[in-house]
């Protein structure tokens, strides 16, 4: 029988069951983002995993299913009898093309809600006059004294990392909450799988960019959560994750992801039959005026300075038929308003 196990912080047999299902049927690069705590995770009756939030009357469902090709289907069709039984309904967010089939047989409505941004590190160069700006950016932070460490998350460094938080988030406005579930978090019981790079100026640190692992057909890092003190000298989070590419870089990973970001590339050649056209709109709506929702704009530029080799579209899928009020449900629970 099928049953819903909350992660409890500290569970390491949970957490090593989750990231193996990850690890073995994840090709989505932002799957690690399942085991961020506070995210709860159901397993059926055979292998595999779906990791989700409540909120309201949904259960937001991440990532696609985990789970072997075979099994998908039957891991689904429980977990939506389990939704049912707690009275809720399925939105499913942040699903890949590969997903989509499997969503809209099952009778979900699906849109594309943005798209996922990668670069294919064999081929990456900052050679050449497109990336003029972006070496000049690193080059004058580099000047201003700034040293790039990889360190590992002890005491000391959690304590001087928990200081730039508080900074980068009193930056924002004392109403402006710190967005979740479709970013990583730092520390915590799966730490160990992240790695963090820390900007030191004078062996303070001003800010760092944590890379979580990505497993799939497009293994390699997914650049995860960074942060910043306010008043740090532009091209800082430029020369981080320069430093870091030229590490994966020698280690000979294939992949860095720089992840999903809403409301972006929306294509409708990139949408499936029997979507919401209402939804499409709205999509779209939030992508030219949607800036006090969320920061796509921003996240857009940084991401493309850096020449992806990939855009993918990812997806919304709701249960049911789509709905405002589920929307309204994904942006509470990820704390977009």
């Amino acid at each position: 029988m099928s049953q819903s196990v909350e992660s409890p912080q500290g569970a390491q047999g949970k957490l090593e069951s989750v990231v193996k299902s990850i690890r073995d049927y994840g090709d989505n690069p932002s799957a690690f983002l399942a085991v961020n705590e506070g995210n709860e995770h159901f397993e059926g009756s055979g292998q595999g995993v779906i990791t989700y939030r409540r909120a309201g009357g949904y259960f937001i469902q991440f990532g696609g299913v985990f789970a072997a090709k075979e099994q998908q289907r039957t891991l689904l069709e429980e977990f939506g009898r389990y939704a049912r039984s707690q009275r809720r309904k399925i939105v499913g967010i942040q699903l890949q093309q590969t997903d989509v089939g499997l969503f809209a047989a099952a009778g979900f409505t699906v849109n594309q809600v943005g798209s996922s941004y990668s670069v294919h590190l064999p081929e990456f160069t900052l050679r050449g006059t497109k990336f003029m700006k972006l070496r000049n950016k690193i080059s004058r932070a580099k000047r201003s004294g700034l040293e790039v460490r990889e360190l590992p998350y002890d005491e000391d460094v959690r304590n001087r990392i928990g200081e730039i938080d508080r900074h980068w988030l009193r930056s924002k406005g004392k109403h402006v909450k710190e967005i979740e579930f479709l970013v990583g978090q730092v520390g915590g019981p799966a730490q160990e799988y992240r790695r963090l790079f820390v900007g030191l100026i004078e062996d303070r640190p001003v800010a760092y960019i944590s890379y979580s692992p990505a497993y799939g057909s497009r293994p390699g890092w997914l650049h995860d959560l960074s942060r910043r003190l306010p008043d740090v000298m532009p091209g800082v989070m430029e020369a981080i994750n320069a430093a870091a590419i030229e590490r994966f870089t020698e280690e000979r990973a294939e992949w860095l992801h720089f992840g999903f970001t809403p409301f972006t590339g929306l294509d409708l050649a990139c949408e499936v039959p029997g979507n919401s056209a209402l939804t499409g709109k709205f999509m779209r709506l939030l992508a030219e005026k949607g800036g006090s929702v969320y920061p796509a704009a921003t996240q857009l530029a940084y991401k493309e300075k850096w020449g992806p080799h990939s855009v993918l579209p990812e997806y919304l899928a709701f249960q049911g038929g789509a709905s405002f009020g589920a929307i309204w449900q994904v942006l509470r629970v990820t704390k977009s308003i």
